[in-house]
């Protein structure tokens, strides 16, 4: 057990005042950090400068809403997203900044509540706390009406700034530990992927509110959210302009019981995490030795083919769900490939062709097989020796890929008609993603074959030093081909309807299917000798960076 916090026997001296040294040392680490390099104070300087750029626009616009009928429902929604954002920030950037990391403090002497206080203080330095403030005051300023509002509306800012950092310091204390872990990580990458979903709900809301009545939509949404903290605090402001003194003191009260509910629960986390020790240090030697004494092929292992294809296999799959920039791949192609068409038919452009969108994006998931496995690409390499080798290695890789791209493209394709309700065109539109597929798995094996790149372990490039012609033109040449390989079908699908045969589109599933995995294995097998021939080059261009 660590020495993190102390008892504090009676007698003792009194604390130190730490909320002005961890103040300090906010603001030391801040400088420190715009030292190590011009590039990251550019950086800084630039987020402080769009920061207050949108805080300034955003405030103004909110005080020129005033007096606007449901202006009051913008408001909480507005205060309601920035909880939200508060609460998923540390999940996301857990080391964005050092003093987020309360282990770091486990060997101090320190006691609980003058620390909570300390931290709290420090987390309010900074351009998020006063981007939160200019928006809190502006959403203030656009519901408050008379002097009671006002005043009611003093007490409402500030608690809603409380609010939200004091949420982000114990969600970032309760699941630290976790988000410093390789898992932890792995989700932090997935974080663009969150980020591109809530832009895209932004850009639709966006739409509907750019209507003449676009604010009466917000109404719904908003009387449940102005029941809930802190968002509670700015209806209480509204309340309190229309003369509900009763709404108003409940909406104060229940984010002021908030605010305490959450320093009570961060300080019960802070205390376990800095009183206990680490479980990840402490693996039982018993659970590594018994899964060892049992033996055998477990999980999904059991279900794959015996021998090269279901060891390639497993060794693909986990990479996808293990190596982070894999998974942050998978993630991207998959995420994309279902908010595309939910988006077009959102905004009422919805159309069943949207759906091709799935085996494009799961199909390029086949280009650089050999640059996912970096420098271990030598222990590949030194097991192929026959073009019968390579072919089977592609083909395993291959057989990976369509275990999810097959059931996904199913998933996405039915999910669009239903949607859009056009079931007349579900075996069409099948078969003509099952084709495309299978010619992007065919261009993949060759594109893999002639131009393979390295993926740096490190840092957020997805491509080494030197090498971005080649992965742009593997990526768009490999596209490219993949849908001339496609065209015949698209020929038969054009001829059947413009000769008007309807009746005969549900052979284009049957055959979008077969043209599909034949292409496919005619594509491993013309890249199967060739990998034998390039293995040298293969491994030179994939240990790069």
């Amino acid at each position: 057990m660590s020495a993190g916090f102390a008892p504090g026997a009676p007698g003792q001296s009194p604390s130190p005042a730490l909320t002005p040294l961890f103040v300090r040392l906010k603001l030391a680490l801040l400088r420190n950090g715009l030292r190590r390099s011009p590039g990251r104070a550019a950086a800084y300087v630039a987020s402080i400068l769009v920061g207050v750029v949108c805080a300034a626009g955003a405030t103004t616009s909110l005080v020129l809403l005033r007096g606007v009928a449901h202006v009051d429902a913008l408001a909480v929604l507005l205060t309601g997203f920035l909880t939200l954002g508060w609460a998923v920030m540390p999940l996301f950037f857990p080391s964005g900044d050092e003093t987020l990391d309360p282990t770091r403090l486990v060997m101090l002497p320190l006691r609980p509540r003058p620390l909570i206080v300390a931290l709290l203080t420090a987390s309010l330095v900074g351009i998020g706390p006063f981007v939160t403030l200019a928006l809190a005051t502006g959403a203030a300023v656009a519901v408050a009406d008379g002097t009671a509002a006002t005043v009611v509306a003093v007490c409402a800012v500030p608690l809603v700034v409380l609010v939200c950092v004091a949420l982000a310091r114990a969600v970032a204390t309760a699941s630290i530990r976790l988000l410093t872990s390789r898992r932890g990580r792995d989700l932090a990458v997935l974080g663009g992927l969150f980020v591109a979903l809530g832009g895209q709900v932004v850009n639709i809301a966006a739409q509907k509110l750019g209507r003449p009545d676009g604010l009466s939509v917000l109404e719904p949404v908003g009387e449940v959210l102005r029941w809930v903290p802190p968002a509670s605090a700015m209806s209480a402001v509204a309340d309190a302009g229309r003369g509900a003194w009763g709404r108003a003191a409940v909406g104060l009260a229940l984010t002021v019981l908030a605010l305490v509910l959450l320093l009570w629960w961060w300080q019960r986390m802070l205390t376990t995490l800095m009183t206990s020790p680490d479980a990840s240090t402490l693996q039982p030697v018993e659970k590594d030795g018994g899964r060892a004494a049992k033996g055998g092929a477990r999980g999904l292992a059991r279900l794959l083919p015996d021998g090269r294809t279901g060891a390639v296999m497993l060794r693909t799959l986990r990479y996808a769900w293990r190596d982070p920039k894999s998974k942050m791949s998978w993630a991207t192609s998959l995420g994309v490939g279902l908010l595309v068409p939910v988006v077009y038919a959102a905004q009422g452009n919805g159309t069943v062709y949207t759906a091709f969108v799935a085996p494009a994006l799961l199909g390029m998931q086949m280009y650089n097989q050999f640059g996912q496995d970096t420098s271990a690409f030598w222990m590949v390499a030194a097991t192929l020796a026959t073009p019968r080798d390579a072919y089977r290695e592609l083909r395993a890789r291959a057989l990976a890929l369509c275990l999810v791209a097959v059931p996904y493209v199913t998933l996405v394709v039915v999910g669009t008609v239903a949607f859009l309700g056009a079931w007349s065109s579900l075996v069409e539109i099948y078969g003509l993603s099952l084709a495309l597929l299978g010619a992007l798995v065919a261009t993949g094996a060759l594109t893999s074959t002639l131009f393979p790149y390295s993926i740096p372990s490190d840092g957020n490039k997805n491509i080494g030093p030197g090498q971005a012609s080649i992965a742009w033109f593997s990526l768009f040449g490999g596209l490219l081909a993949g849908t001339v390989l496609s065209a015949p079908l698209l020929a038969l699908t054009l001829w059947l309807h413009l000769a008007g045969h309807h009746g005969l589109l549900w052979i284009l599933l049957p055959v979008g299917a077969v043209y599909g995995t034949a292409m496919a294995q005619v594509g491993l097998r013309i890249a199967a000798p060739v990998v034998v021939r390039r293995v040298p080059e293969i491994l030179t261009a994939v240990r790069k960076g």
